[in-house]
């Protein structure tokens, strides 16, 4: 911390030079997070700045926007109407946390019933797919919860459902969906496995639940694919997530967890405070956060309506379609995305013996773009690709200057002496090489930090400190 103080204007001019360092957010097609709103929403989020979310005695019209979300939402999702038939949720920051209280309440569910029963309640898992996102393996790790993972396989990059119910076990405190894998933006198959899991529990006697993932698709499926089953329609299905700042159309910092009835939120992780003026009922991680990305939330519901979600919704798949187009055209790439899903674009190239997908993300860089390459999870390492999240405010002028950029870095790198091994051009689980007469065999770890090398290269010294 600095002895002095210095003007204000000072102060903004240095810290606003520095960030000019920083990317454009509309060209981050790494990120599915909203970075564009309204100039009016704009207004209503500097406005509620200051409110402190959790003083719902002090802004209770704060907390009936909130209500009105909620509602909202299980609606879309197609919760069940009835008189003793009741849904919950609440806002949360973001899918992570909205994860971590869906967990929890599958967690104490399985212990509450196992405790009555006599059984050991100290062992239980979650069983997902190899493509989860990291906020599952949080949630395993920071409550104790084992996880169980289908790995993925080439070609195929969900969680296949009848590998999922094998791994079920009396001890599966949940099955975990995932509605728009953030690899490939696919669906799984939320039907399937739901069947699968019912037989299952018939055969079995257990209860198992599932709970689906809809961060990215939660706002997807509801309005271009309304017949898919994939939320409450499905008895198994008890909770469900979806992140407001991603296709929700709110910038960063909102999530949503829905249950479907008031008995799948154990009482007991309710909590209940009077010391902000009245009783208020709590179920969230943190306690003080902000107010403006929920009002945000409930401007996007009242301003588009269904129809204006469903419009901006096929806009982005038609700009997805346009890039796809683009990206085949060249002939030099494999769509590894589906039509189906999430509106983005994950390729891969055709022939990387030569030239990677990583210097093709590098290369972008130069024009501003930033285009994640990355390597899938386990059983599918051999495969490295390139996604563009496809968002609200990527246009269809921004689609054809991407596709021409990359025209010219391909271009480039074609004039350009390889700068990896045709062994390293795509990452291989294990790679046999000899030092002398005695083999030496080189870990997936040290593999990819191979291939990659040039990446950190490029990025070192951009970043500094803590993450």
């Amino acid at each position: 911390m600095p002895d002095n103080s210095m003007p204000k204007e000072a102060a903004y001019q240095v810290i606003n030079d520095e960030l000019m360092l920083d990317g454009n957010p509309r060209l981050n097609l790494a990120s599915f997070v909203t970075t564009w709103m309204e100039p009016e929403c704009d207004k209503l989020v500097m406005a509620s700045i200051n409110k402190n979310y959790v003083d719902m005695d002090e802004y209770p019209v704060t907390t009936e926007l909130q209500n009105r979300c909620v509602n909202m939402i299980a609606h879309l999702f197609n919760t069940p109407v009835a008189d003793d038939k009741t849904a919950v949720g609440v806002g949360t920051v973001g899918s992570s946390e909205a994860i971590m209280l869906a967990g929890l309440a599958f967690k104490r569910k399985w212990q509450q019933k196992r405790k009555e029963q006599g059984k050991p309640y100290d062992k239980p898992n979650i069983v997902t797919g190899a493509n989860v996102q990291v906020c599952w393996e949080k949630f395993a790790r920071y409550f104790e919860v084992e996880l169980k993972e289908v790995k993925l396989e080439e070609g195929y990059y969900v969680m296949n459902p009848v590998k999922a119910v094998e791994l079920v076990d009396e001890n599966t405190i949940c099955v975990a969906a995932i509605l728009g894998s953030t690899l490939t933006g696919e669906f799984e198959d939320v039907k399937l496995l739901h069947d699968l899991l019912t037989k299952k529990n018939e055969e079995t006697g257990w209860d198992t639940p599932i709970h689906v993932d809809a961060a990215s698709g939660g706002f997807i499926a509801p309005f271009l694919y309304p017949d898919l089953e994939w939320d409450f329609r499905l008895p198994l299905v008890k909770s469900i997530n979806v992140s407001g700042h991603k296709y929700g159309l709110v910038y960063a910092g909102v999530g949503w967890v829905v249950w479907r009835t008031k008995d799948d939120l154990p009482d007991e992780l309710v909590f209940h405070i009077n010391y902000l003026g009245s009783d208020q009922p709590t179920f969230t991680l943190n306690f003080s956060k902000g107010s403006s990305q929920i009002i945000a939330q409930y401007y996007q519901f009242i301003r588009l309506g269904f129809e204006g979600y469903k419009n901006i919704m096929e806009n982005c798949m038609g700009n997805a379609r346009a890039l796809r187009e683009g990206l085949e055209k060249t002939g030099r790439f494999e769509i590894l995305s589906k039509d189906v899903g999430v509106p983005l674009v994950a390729f891969s190239l055709k022939d990387s013996s030569a030239h990677t997908v990583f210097e093709i993300s590098e290369g972008l860089r130069k024009f501003g773009w930033i285009v994640p390459a990355y390597t899938m999870p386990a059983n599918a390492e051999n495969v490295a690709v390139l996604r563009v999240v496809v968002r609200e405010d990527f246009s269809r002028s921004l689609v054809e200057r991407l596709i021409s950029h990359i025209e010219e870095v391909l271009k480039e790198i074609d004039s350009l002496p390889s700068r990896v091994s045709t062994k390293t051009a795509h990452v291989t689980p294990m790679v046999n090489e000899t030092q002398g007469d005695k083999p030496l065999k080189k870990s997936v770890r040290e593999t990819q930090e191979e291939v990659t090398r040039h990446w950190k290269r490029f990025m070192k010294g951009r970043r500094a400190g803590a993450c």
